[in-house]
């Protein structure tokens, strides 16, 4: 990672920073759809107008989470945007899964972090976005454990009464205090359960996929502190030939 990067916070808006800020003067959060309805159902989904940091080792799941909650979103018109650091988005997939790709700004940054995190910076400022999505997945922790925390006071100052949720996927917490809402991946079982008397019929949902994974989720000011589990159940159902 280029010094810039680490270097950024000497440039960005302190005073922005120690703001004082009321949360109870704030209004009822808005969530967006993960598209998935055991998450949905208990926590509403990803809040509007603030940052959600998951957390996700390598085949934890994140790459189905994030084609949901992209294929929800632009399902209902939403305009998204995808920061791929390390080009990983297979535009198959993401067809498959449900994304509308007219509604999907896709920002490949070839491995380039602060490429990245410039280019997540001019998406916020620029709104009109309903979910930004920066994927530092495949990201190394040794890159990603020395971004400074000034960034992402900068975009949750910058997301603060807006209507886009950003979402932030990486391997170790790195937004910390600045995500309103941590959610953590782990792939407790790999459990594949295919119909033997009809395998072509049975649904690969992104719930099916999930399948063994487990999500412990955090969620911080301005919302009630809470830790949950959810463990993931597919729904399979055929129709009669």
């Amino acid at each position: 990672m280029k010094a810039a990067l680490a270097k950024h916070g000497s440039v960005v808006d302190i005073a922005a920073q120690l703001a004082p800020v009321s949360w109870a003067d704030r209004e009822p959060a808005e969530f967006l759809s993960t598209g998935l309805s055991e998450f949905d159902a208990l926590f509403g989904g990803f809040p509007r107008g603030a940052i959600t940091e998951i957390i996700a080792t390598p085949s934890s799941g994140k790459t189905s989470f994030l084609l949901s909650s992209l294929a929800a979103a632009t399902q209902r018109g939403e305009t998204c945007a995808l920061v791929d650091t390390t080009d990983c988005l297979d535009l198959t997939s993401a067809v498959e899964a449900g994304i509308k790709l007219s509604r999907l700004l896709w920002v490949r940054c070839s491995g380039n972090v602060e490429h990245s995190f410039k280019a997540v910076d001019f998406l916020l400022h620029g709104g009109g976005f309903g979910l930004v999505a920066l994927d530092l997945g495949d990201v190394p922790t040794s890159y990603t454990n020395r971004i400074v925390s000034s960034w992402w006071y900068r975009f949750r100052h910058t997301l603060e009464n807006t209507p886009t949720a950003l979402i932030v996927i990486d391997q170790t917490p790195c937004a910390r205090s600045a995500a309103t809402q941590v959610l953590e991946l782990k792939q407790d079982t790999s459990i594949w359960s295919v119909s033997s008397a009809h395998p072509e019929k049975t649904p690969q949902t992104h719930a099916h996929l999930l399948l063994g994974s487990q999500l412990c989720v955090e969620r911080r000011k301005p919302f009630s502190v809470s830790q949950q589990q959810i463990w993931w159940a597919p729904r399979m159902s055929y129709q009669a030939d």
